[in-house]
């Protein structure tokens, strides 16, 4: 008596190979009513890719996100010190321009 075990030409690991190359899309949309009035939408959507993919279609938000990515993390903050130190500098201009017209 032998066990036979079905031979697939396909293993997990090369249909996980195909999806990350191609890219697979769920998309979906779930609304909440009532007496015909759409009270609620919300949208699905799910991409499995590679990065490689992913960059190739233009995504590749990740990169741009502080809370992912260092880098942008460290040029986020670069960012907004400049822009602190700007508005410093124009409240400084507009505290002088008061200071000129009211005379104290």
């Amino acid at each position: 008596m032998s066990i036979e075990h079905p031979t697939q030409s396909n293993s997990i690991v090369d249909v996980l190979e195909t999806v990350l190359d191609k890219g697979v899309v769920i998309a979906g949309d779930i609304r909440v009513g009532l007496a015909d009035v759409e009270l609620l939408t919300i949208k699905i959507r799910l991409i499995v890719a590679s990065v490689d993919k992913a960059k190739e279609i233009g995504m590749d938000w990740w990169e741009t996100d502080p809370y992912l990515n260092s880098k942008a993390a460290e040029s986020n903050t670069k960012a907004l010190e400049k822009e602190n130190e700007q508005l410093q500098k124009r409240v400084e201009q507009l505290e002088k321009s008061m200071r000129e017209v009211y005379d104290y």
